[in-house]
């Protein structure tokens, strides 16, 4: 109640304090934070303020500044290193001041509770038993099993953390990559076991890569970089890099990086770059982000990539017109690639990847900027691929994987697909190219960014907000 109380003492002062030019006369309807944000806000950031594709207002921890002036700033000017567009030219300062002022109030009244994790699920055609692993590690992103018990975990600050027999291991792989520039959606991402792991030992991380800035990484430029290493006694060893772009395409943005990893049946590496924040270089194929790359796993370039050869192309581009794919896996039976690529406010995808193909991103999208304004009039032109389904609104499609493993038989090649926004996992039917049918699994428990088939067929999510390790067991 106090701090209720506080608040509503010093709304006045929020609303002083946000007054960079004399407000235009607007209407009552205009005055109403709540409604305002709905209309400008609810489609990014939660109807509820729960978070979705932008953060949760509840319980909030402020990055970017928690006095309202700050927060008022942010919303007026945008976060450029962030998708926080700038509302200037749509909204004046009363406006802006009285949606800060609603948003720091529902924070203030937020006894925000970690929704519950049901025991057991039931879906069309099986049961499965839910347990929580974790948790306690802040936003884990990656995970690949070594073998039906044993996995590696990757968490954003730059952890990578051992699984065994579902139980997280204290102790986190030392001496793993040092040069991780955090903030935004950088960090520690994926990671993947060679296909002959058995034989070779090699495992393979991308992280946010940092340069110059005097070793101070939060002010560094940065782009995607791969490596690959081994684990010896608790620590990573034998680091190679196998793809880092060159310094002149590293900027400050930490934003879209892409860096989901699959294989083929040939043992070449996919692995994705986002756009980087600058949607036209998506089309350009001098420059690696907005692609899908393809390499060798020792980050040598495939003879018969599609642009070797070409004069002034990136060789390791496998497709391009790509925004940013966070989801990447391989069909167990057609042994093809698929896709799950963010869009901007609508216009998430699902690509079914061929090589030298254009994706179309920015020429050609169904969704707008954040701001409601338009990014391409067109969502179809030739020579572009079509998506097999897109999102439209955005469900911030994060990691896909085809489940296969012969204890589910009517789920067998279907495909998993994780929601940010709509905190819920999907099961699609695909025959060909079609999405022929669709089930909603699990819904609301969190931010669902990673969803994994594990050797033994249970289903693996690594949630955020709040940060969980699900597992869920068929039974029988």
């Amino acid at each position: 109640m106090a701090v209720l109380k506080y608040i509503k003492l010093t709304l006045p002062m929020m609303l002083a304090s946000l007054t960079f030019y004399a407000p235009a006369s607007v209407s009552a309807d205009e005055l109403d934070g709540a409604k305002i944000y709905q209309q400008h806000c609810a489609s990014c950031h939660g109807e509820k303020l729960e978070g979705g594709i932008g953060s949760s207002f509840l319980n909030h921890i402020w990055n970017y500044g928690s006095h309202p002036q700050l927060i008022g700033m942010n919303i007026k000017f945008g976060i450029p290193n962030l998708e926080m567009p700038g509302f200037k030219e749509i909204l004046n300062d009363e406006q802006i001041g009285t949606v800060v002022a609603y948003i720091v109030e529902q924070d203030a009244k937020s006894e925000l509770a970690a929704p519950k994790v049901p025991d057991h699920i039931k879906t069309e055609h099986y049961n499965f038993k839910v347990d929580i692993l974790a948790d306690n590690i802040p936003s884990p992103w990656g995970i690949a099993f070594i073998d039906a018990n044993k996995a590696l975990i990757t968490e954003q600050s730059g952890k990578l953390y051992l699984m065994l027999n579902g139980v997280v291991q204290k102790d986190v792989i030392k001496d793993t990559p040092n040069d991780i520039a955090l903030g935004g959606q950088g960090g520690l991402l994926d990671v993947a076991l060679d296909p002959d792991y058995g034989d070779n030992g090699w495992i393979y991380l991308s992280y946010s890569h940092g340069l110059g800035a005097d070793g101070i990484l939060s002010k560094a430029k940065v782009m995607t970089r791969v490596v690959r290493g081994r684990i010896r006694d608790g620590h990573w060893v034998d680091q190679q890099v196998i793809f880092q772009a060159d310094e002149k395409f590293y900027s400050k943005s930490r934003g879209h990086f892409g860096s989901r990893f699959t294989f083929d049946e040939k043992g070449r590496l996919y692995f994705s770059v986002g756009d980087r924040r600058v949607p036209k270089q998506a089309q350009d194929l001098s420059r690696p982000n907005g692609k899908i790359h393809r390499i060798n796993k020792d980050g040598t370039i495939p003879e018969d990539n599609p642009f070797v050869g070409r004069p002034g192309a990136l060789p390791s581009i496998f497709t391009y017109g790509n925004r940013n794919p966070q989801g990447m896996a391989t069909h167990p039976e057609t042994g093809d690639i698929w896709s799950a690529e963010h869009g901007p406010m609508g216009g998430d995808e699902l690509n079914h990847i061929r090589a030298g193909k254009n994706y179309g991103w920015p020429e050609i999208t169904y969704g707008v900027n954040y701001n409601g304004t338009i990014i391409s009039e067109f969502t179809a032109k030739a020579g572009m691929e079509q998506p097999i389904i897109h999102w439209t609104p955005s469900i911030a499609v994060a990691d896909i994987d085809f489940y296969n493993n012969a204890i589910l038989p009517k789920w067998q090649n279907n495909l998993l697909v994780s929601s940010l926004k709509y905190r819920d996992l999907r099961r699609l039917v695909i025959e060909g190219d079609k999405v022929t049918h669709r089930e909603m699994i699990l819904k609301g428990l969190g931010r669902i960014r990673s969803v994994t088939v594990s050797p033994s067929g249970a289903i693996y999510l690594l949630l955020e907000d709040p940060s969980l390790i699900l597992r869920l067991t068929p039974e029988s």
